[in-house]
C-alpha cells in the first residue's frame, strides 16, 4: 500500500514538473487598454478632434441652459404678482422650452457617444495591429487585453505605446 502512494507522488511529482516546464516556454504579454486611450498620440489627436467637433455645440447648449435658468429664476421671483393667466403661459413656455433643451441634449450626448466610439474604435485597430506585429516580432503566445491583475514583468502595454506613438498614430 505504501509503495502505490509513493509511485502516485511520483507520478505526480513527474507531471507537475513537465507542466512547470511547459509553462516556461509559454509567453505571454498583457495590454492596458485604459493607458492606450489616455497616452497613445493617436488617442489624444481623437480627443483633441472631438473638442473642436462638438465644442462649438457643446458651448451653445451650456448657453441656453444659463438662459433657460435665469428665465426660470425670473419666473419664480415675479410668479406671485402675475396673474394665473399669465403665470399659466410663462410656466407653459418655460417647460416648452426646458423639454427642447433637453432633447437638443440627448441629442448632443448621441452624437458625441456615436463619434467618440468611432474614434476609439479606430485607436484600438491601430493598437491592435500593433499588438499583433509584436507578438508575431516576439513569439508571444497570447496577449490578453482585459485582466484582474497583471504582474509587471508581463505588461507589455509600453512597447505597445511605443510603437503606436512611433508609427505616428497612423
Amino acid at each position: 500500500m505504501m509503495n502505490m502512494s509513493r509511485k502516485l507522488f511520483l507520478i505526480g511529482l513527474i507531471s507537475l514538473a513537465g507542466a512547470a516546464a511547459s509553462a516556461q516556454e509559454f509567453k505571454v504579454g498583457i495590454v492596458n487598454l485604459d493607458r492606450i486611450f489616455r497616452e497613445a498620440n493617436s488617442a489624444k489627436s481623437a480627443q483633441t478632434k472631438l473638442e473642436q467637433e462638438f465644442g462649438k455645440r457643446e458651448k451653445e447648449l451650456n448657453d441656453v441652459a444659463a438662459q433657460l435658468k435665469t428665465a426660470s429664476d425670473k419666473f419664480e421671483r415675479e410668479s406671485p404678482t402675475l396673474s394665473e393667466s399669465q403665470r399659466n403661459t410663462r410656466q407653459k413656455q418655460l417647460v416648452d422650452q426646458d423639454r427642447d433643451f433637453q432633447r437638443k441634449r440627448r441629442e448632443f450626448q448621441e452624437d458625441l457617444n456615436t463619434r467618440k466610439n468611432e474614434e476609439l474604435q479606430t485607436v484600438i485597430e491601430r493598437a491592435n495591429k500593433v499588438v499583433k506585429s509584436l507578438a508575431e516580432a516576439e513569439k508571444y503566445d497570447l496577449i490578453v487585453q482585459e485582466a484582474v491583475y497583471v504582474n509587471p514583468k508581463h505588461d507589455i502595454t509600453d512597447k505597445v505605446l511605443k510603437s503606436l506613438n512611433a508609427a505616428g498614430g497612423k
